[in-house]
């Protein structure tokens, strides 16, 4: 079994407010938050309306599995969603 940790830290120019805040990086939940192997939260800056930070899990019996789940993960946020992607972290546990 294969654990892996992305941390993604957002800035959102503009943003006004908490509502919007979570409007905007809705998408990353709807899109991976179904997937059968994947983990996602929102894990720092709650109260903070132009900064996010989301953690996504993945697990699987294979460690490439795990870091191509994570690599789509974080090529889809960096290309589509409405926030500027200023940090990731990665992190393979096993």
């Amino acid at each position: 079994m294969h654990i892996g940790v992305l941390g993604l830290d957002f800035h959102l120019p503009g943003c006004a407010s908490l509502k919007e805040k979570r409007s905007r990086l809705q998408r990353l939940r709807d899109k991976f938050g179904r997937a059968p192997n994947l983990a996602v939260c929102e894990s720092g800056y709650q109260d903070v309306h132009q900064r996010a930070r989301w953690d996504i899990v993945a697990v699987a019996s294979s460690a490439t599995v795990v870091e191509r789940a994570l690599g789509d993960v974080e090529t889809w946020a960096q290309e589509r969603l409405d926030a500027t992607l200023i940090g990731v972290e990665r992190e393979m546990l096993n």
